[in-house]
């Protein structure tokens, strides 16, 4: 990890959880070690994992995710104006923009998505994705084993499986689901189909 990294580590330290810094590390790891299955770009893997919830802190709640979002023209769903707490992602990728000075789109687009996938996703986008949704912290995801294990076999199958996955559990908790899921699975069946 270079030193840009280092620094960016020490300030997320005091301002997440001890819980969500752990699931952060892990997260930026799970994301290289893909990277190297799939040969992608380490670091940017890394930086990528690194910032994905740094809208997750004790300084963004709910309420200031959603104003940050409308100051700044970043387009807000009728779901994540029910349920603010779904912004993390994109407020994620203009705070990695404004306040951590990444430039790279392709960096913020994937943090951008990283809650919803988004259809024809780059590489990096499914990375990160699938290992916010694997890395080892994690325990109470449905058919975790088996999703760990197609992760580093088939990206495309795992990326599928965990949008099925992510569906079932809020349609069985009845939680809002936001419409990008629904698509981004939706196209990746067609993919399949093709």
């Amino acid at each position: 990890m270079n030193e840009y990294m280092n620094k960016i580590c020490a300030e997320l330290k005091t301002q997440m959880s001890a819980w969500r810094y752990e699931h952060t590390m892990g997260v930026m790891y799970t994301a290289a070690a893909l990277a190297m299955r799939y040969d992608v770009n380490i670091e940017k893997a890394m930086l990528a994992g690194l910032l994905h919830d740094c809208a997750k802190t004790k300084a963004y709640p709910p309420e200031r995710l959603l104003n940050l979002c409308q100051e700044h023209g970043v387009p807000i769903s009728e779901s994540e104006a029910k349920k603010p707490d779904l912004l993390h992602a994109k407020a994620g990728a203009y705070l990695a923009l404004q306040k951590y000075g990444v430039y790279d789109q392709e960096i913020l687009q994937a943090i951008s998505c990283h809650t919803t996938g988004r259809p024809n996703m780059t590489l990096l986008d499914k990375i990160l994705y699938i290992a916010d949704f694997i890395e080892p912290g994690r325990d109470e995801a449905l058919n975790l084993p088996q999703v760990r294990e197609l992760a580093f076999v088939k990206l495309e199958d795992c990326l599928l499986r965990i949008l099925e996955d992510s569906l079932v559990y809020l349609e069985k908790k009845k939680d809002i689901i936001d419409p990008m899921t629904s698509e981004t699975y939706k196209y990746y069946i067609k993919q399949l189909k093709k």
